[in-house]
């Protein structure tokens, strides 16, 4: 069997993460075939300037299409809202923590007026403008590690990055502040993992054994928002769903820019209708987009 992933420290060791859940549940080796995407290859811009969907996916979906590789492994807030042709996500594996965190010398409600904070994320730039932080919002792009050096630096005094991928790198001990996600809403999906294959893969059962239940209902609401109100990474959009029990509470926010709320909505229901739930959220939202 053979996976595909882009060739970053993290994107690797998410994939080493699923190939070390699937030993045991098949005695098969799994290669690693490391493939370039458009999204590693530009350094320079920030990401929702460029309307590219599936920036950091579409190499790997034509790896996937083509049967060069067996299934690939995504961070799941990557993905497109819709897949090319024959591809599927067949598992989404236990969710790690969905949240924003802060990495820097100075707790959030210490950054000095004009402290430089280094996101290309057009989602964080907004809430931190939402949050009245007078900050100098610059560009920053490099993988985790190299984002971490640019604040002790003292590039920047500040940046914001997930934190499952600082917990999947054993890199937490940089993070100064985890922020709730009703305060920085994540992207839809962040902290989730995606496996996809070819709807007539042969291994798509033994991939289906990956799935984590209540991780799988929480994308489903959060994906569906996305879908529903077709917007993507060049929207401020922030979109929670959190299973409690039986229950799935979701929550979604859009900003502009500037940081000024054009709509919100909250909705609780049962965990086994997750897609609903998040169509009835954008539904409320949709005027504003």
């Amino acid at each position: 069997m053979k996976v595909g992933t882009r060739g970053s420290n993290l994107a690797v060791t998410q994939t080493k993460s699923i190939i070390s859940q699937l030993s045991k549940i098949i005695n098969e080796e799994i290669d690693i075939e490391i493939i370039k995407t458009t999204g590693d290859k530009i350094t320079d811009s920030q990401l929702y300037s460029i309307d590219v969907k599936g920036i950091f996916t579409k190499e790997l979906d034509k790896a996937v299409l083509e049967e060069d590789v067996d299934f690939a492994v995504h961070s799941l807030k990557d993905l497109p809202t819709e897949l090319t042709g024959d591809l599927e996500i067949v598992a989404v594996p236990e969710r790690e923590s969905p949240n924003d965190a802060l990495i820097s010398s100075h707790k959030w409600d210490e950054l000095p007026e004009g402290a430089s904070i280094g996101t290309s994320s057009l989602r964080r730039e907004a809430f931190c403008n939402y949050h009245g932080k007078k900050l100098n919002i610059k560009p920053i792009r490099g993988n985790i590690d190299t984002r971490i050096k640019k604040v002790i630096s003292g590039e920047y005094d500040a940046t914001i990055m997930a934190e499952a991928g600082l917990n999947r790198l054993g890199l937490a001990h940089h993070i100064q502040e985890i922020f709730p996600v009703d305060y920085f809403t994540p992207a839809a999906g962040q902290g989730a993992l995606a496996v996809v294959a070819r709807h007539d893969s042969s291994v798509r059962k033994t991939l289906e054994k990956l799935n984590h239940f209540n991780s799988v209902q929480e994308i489903a609401a959060e994906k569906a928002v996305l879908a529903e109100l077709g917007v993507g990474c060049q929207w401020p959009l922030g979109v929670s769903a959190k299973a409690n029990g039986n229950k799935l509470n979701v929550y979604s926010i859009l900003l502009t820019k500037e940081g000024d709320v054009l709509s919100e909505a909250k909705l609780s229901g049962s965990i086994n209708n997750a897609e609903k739930l998040g169509k009835d959220v954008a539904k409320i939202m949709e005027d504003y987009v």
